[in-house]
């Protein structure tokens, strides 16, 4: 069944190239623009990830740009010509209007291609936590599980991905308007780092303020074995994605996986790509895992 349809995501799922691969999942890449010179937000093959953070330390200017509706039917087209549907799961529409573009090619190819099924579904997602999503997709996809059933079940899982994450460098949040500039010199001063989460309707919402950097790590921590699936029993997966801070991604880690000890797996840690990481900046540990529906 698996071989019948394509499942497809946007490269802001932020996994590694290689995964996608080895998953058979396929992407579409974002733009952005890094002081004023065009790239695609390709996981890091023509922009290493460590370079680009390093530029935004530097001072450059970062612009996104979404996929364009002529962009997503040259790519549904390209499956749709072997004979083959195509469930695509876009950014969160609470983070980025791409799904919009994503319909209107949807419509086009609907009347070129009448027999082929073509879903297109808002992962209410982002970052690792849309590549969380993914993954328990393909699962289900290898398993056998046809593109109909496939879609009703994204539907019924996508609030189950929770999205938690902290960062310990203000200065892009408050250059994004995130973070008014009072508040931001006020927050960097006492060593504050905000802790967010993603919510129901997939919209990144400041939760809590944590003084230091150890105590934030500890309390995303805490946070998790209160809504993970099971509790500290937890059997899923648990991905990690970080933007310039590996030591502090590997930091929450290691905590993670002391106090889950039935973890699917080590705790599996990603970059946070470039279009997420143009409004972060470095210096964001986000988690993500499977648990309690969205809070509001």
């Amino acid at each position: 069944m698996s071989n019948e349809y394509v499942l497809s995501c946007c490269s802001t799922a932020d996994m590694p190239k290689e995964y996608f691969e080895e998953r058979n999942i396929k992407y579409i890449c974002f733009h952005y623009q890094l002081d004023g010179v065009d790239y695609m937000d390709d996981l890091g093959q023509s922009m290493p990830f460590d370079k680009f953070y390093q530029a935004m330390v530097d001072g450059a200017d970062t612009k996104t740009s979404q996929i364009s509706a002529g962009e997503y039917e040259e790519y549904f087209e390209s499956f749709l010509k072997e004979g083959k549907d195509v469930l695509h799961l876009t950014l969160s529409s609470g983070i980025s209007g791409t799904i919009n573009s994503a319909n209107v090619a949807r419509e086009m190819l609907k009347e070129k291609y009448p027999e082929r099924k073509i879903y297109v579904i808002d992962s209410l997602a982002a970052s690792s936590g849309y590549g969380l999503l993914m993954d328990v997709l393909a699962d289900q996809r290898d398993a056998g599980m046809g593109i109909d059933d496939l879609v009703e079940l994204t539907l019924n899982i996508r609030n189950k991905v929770q999205h938690w994450f902290f960062s310990t460098d203000l200065t892009f949040y408050i250059k994004g308007g995130r973070v008014s500039k009072t508040a931001g010199f006020v927050g960097s001063m006492l060593n504050i780092c905000p802790l967010l989460n993603v919510n129901i309707d997939g919209k990144l919402i400041p939760r809590e303020k944590v003084r230091t950097k150890k105590k934030v790590s500890a309390r995303i921590v805490d946070i998790m074995e209160k809504r993970a699936a099971d509790g500290r029993d937890y059997r899923g997966k648990c991905f990690i994605s970080n933007s310039a801070c590996l030591e502090d991604a590997q930091y929450v880690a290691s905590l993670i996986e002391a106090r889950f000890p039935h973890l699917n797996g080590k705790v599996m840690i990603n970059s946070i790509g470039t279009t997420i990481g143009s409004h972060t900046g470095p210096g964001t540990i986000a988690v993500f895992y499977l648990g309690d529906e969205k809070d509001v």
